[in-house]
């Protein structure tokens, strides 16, 4: 029978490497036509009646592009539509949310220290934040508040920041910032999906029929194209913020994931300005520099110490009740305790990598899995095998893990 936790960890590898893919994609795109919408020279006559063009050049080849306000005098037949990457970019990471943080909830998203939440209690949380985030945005946007796009994108930050308090206060460090990732992602992908689409089918509708479109609906969609564009660059540092216990693991994780959406507008400031021909502002690059500085001094605020009993309990209890668990315990505390602690022994670590500890029975039997993985499946730990773990100890922790997970 094939290894059931390997067999896991390919397939989280896989959807992983699918969302990456996709994501890359949807980005891409996406800065692309905003680049391109606000680089259109249009200032002249054209006389196929286009809001504005531009000439490009790229892989041998020049593109004439023309962008026309509401739509041509008559349909292509060949008309591409720009939606997949996004779906498949929210689909892929709500799937990998599952496998990694529903899961491993234990492990990655309950922190009994913050919150005593039960595992289907923390799930709940997640799926309604997530959808109350969409429901919230697309009513405030639809309201006389959100007429005022420069007010609704202020209100819009300052839901973002209360939802990373919220998140911090209920989560893990790591669960948090990453679940403000999948919020704000959510808000994105939803936007391409409720408005943005249907706004451009009653276009292509309404001239297929005859009939003029209304140019509202392009300029709502424009509207939340631009919401996305903003919040971009703050959703990939807040899905590569796990890797990285200074910015998850701090107590003012909360105020860090708050500075980078101010650092996803002044980044994003400066690209647009350029592309619009508006300005060169540089100033952008010191405001950003700035905040990153303020994010790295914040980061050494003290981080999250979790009170956790010394004795496993809870699912974790049946892989410290497993035969050889007191030999592995050893094992661990001998060979990865010196870096994978609250506070690390290894000289020139202030921190345990991925904030994972692995100090007491508690923690090292709900690690169970990842250290089965990485110290007994693979050599992956320790490092470069600096501890000199040798054969028979990691032959001893798949031993306990198989008799754990095959009674």
């Amino acid at each position: 029978m094939y290894d059931l936790a390997a067999m896991g960890a390919w397939i989280e590898f896989a959807v992983r490497w699918v969302h990456v893919i996709t994501a890359i994609a949807w980005i891409g795109s996406s800065f692309y036509f905003i680049a391109l919408d606000l680089g259109l020279h249009r200032d002249r006559n054209l006389k196929s009646g286009a809001d504005g063009e531009e000439w490009q050049v790229h892989g041998g080849g020049f593109y004439h592009v023309q962008k026309y306000l509401v739509a041509p005098a008559e349909m292509p037949d060949d008309l591409i539509w720009f939606k997949w990457e996004s779906y498949a970019t929210w689909l892929s990471g709500f799937a990998l949310l599952i496998l990694v943080y529903y899961l491993g909830a234990e492990f990655y998203l309950v922190d009994p220290a913050i919150a005593d939440l039960a595992i289907w209690q923390a799930v709940g949380i997640s799926i309604l934040s997530l959808a109350f985030g969409w429901v919230a945005y697309d009513l405030i946007c639809k309201s006389k508040f959100g007429d005022d796009n420069t007010r609704l994108m202020i209100g819009l930050y300052v839901i973002l920041v209360a939802m990373a308090y919220f998140y911090s206060s209920v989560f893990s460090g790591r669960a948090a910032l990453l679940h403000l990732g999948a919020f704000t992602a959510t808000i994105m992908s939803a936007n391409v999906f409720f408005i943005i689409m249907p706004n451009q089918r009653i276009v292509v509708a309404d001239l297929k029929a005859g009939r003029t479109p209304d140019a509202k609906y392009g300029k709502i969609a424009k509207q939340r194209s631009t919401h996305n564009n903003y919040l971009t660059l703050p959703v990939i540092f807040l899905m590569l913020s796990n890797h990285y216990p200074l910015a998850f693991a701090s107590e003012m994780n909360w105020l860090i994931a708050a500075l980078v959406f101010l650092m996803g507008v002044t980044i994003r400031h400066y690209f647009n300005s350029l592309h619009a021909r508006t300005g060169n502002p540089t100033w952008t690059w010191l405001a950003t520099a700035l905040l990153f500085i303020t994010i790295m001094w914040l980061s050494t605020a003290p981080m999250f110490r979790a009170v956790e009993p010394e004795q496993a309990t809870g699912p974790a209890l049946r892989f410290a009740q497993a035969e050889g668990f007191d030999q592995v315990h050893d094992i661990v505390l001998g060979r990865c305790s010196m870096c994978h602690a609250a506070e690390p022994t290894w000289d020139g670590m202030l921190w345990p990598p991925k904030g994972v500890r692995l100090e007491t029975e508690h923690q090292i039997a709900i690690a169970a899995k990842q250290i089965y993985l990485q110290s007994g499946l693979t050599h992956a730990m320790p490092p470069a095998n600096l501890s000199y773990m040798r054969p028979e100890e990691r032959a001893q922790i798949v031993a306990w893990y198989k008799a754990a997970t095959n009674p």
